[in-house]
């Protein structure tokens, strides 16, 4: 299978190297370009999706919570029968947190949304944006709502795991080097 490489530092700590195929994946810039359209492609969906829910007043405006409000209440019947789409914990959240909250909550999606879809698309701290993409992806498959939220999260997972070359074409690489996340070269010696 993959041959793996075990490192030894000068102070004993150990460092299991990746396999070859996963330093492919998420760590060669060759790959950058893969991410991007990657990154693109998953951006959109979030960014069309947060602006469909800005221009309505359902969700952002003088009825705001009244979408979410309906999401929630519809997610509240999918926990009953021999195999519940939502479990006790998630209806318990659904209906003593968010409920009370659906206005916050439609803007936090609202809002969300626009944000991880900009993000993702200028490819500016994709790692954290992929997080929360995949996030808001989970917490709609909690509610019962598959849709395309399993492929979403699919996606989102493997930028996370890509984070630090999945951006390379993007904003990260000018914008993470500054912050000295990545991108740098150690030139001095371990001391």
């Amino acid at each position: 299978m993959f041959r793996t490489t075990r490192v030894v530092d000068e102070n004993g700590n150990i460092t299991v190297q990746d396999p070859p195929i996963a330093r492919l994946l998420f760590g060669s810039t060759l790959m950058g370009w893969v991410w991007l359209v990657v990154r693109l492609f998953l951006g959109y969906q979030w960014l069309e999706a947060g602006w469909g829910k800005l221009n309505n007043p359902a969700w952002v405006g003088d009825k705001a919570g009244v979408a979410v409000g309906g999401f929630l209440e519809r997610a509240l019947t999918k926990t009953t029968g021999d195999h519940p789409d939502v479990t006790g914990w998630y209806a318990w959240f659904i209906q003593n947190v968010a409920l009370p909250n659906k206005v916050l909550f439609s803007y936090l999606v609202t809002f969300g949304e626009i944000l991880v879809g900009l993000a993702l698309i200028l490819g500016l701290f994709t790692g954290l944006a992929a997080f929360f993409a995949g996030f808001m992806n989970a917490a709609f498959l909690l509610a019962g709502t598959v849709s395309s939220n399993p492929w979403m999260f699919i996606v989102a997972t493997w930028l996370v795991l890509a984070w630090r070359t999945a951006g390379y074409i993007g904003l990260d690489y000018y914008v993470l080097p500054r912050l000295g996340v990545i991108f740098r070269r150690n030139t001095e010696p371990a001391s």
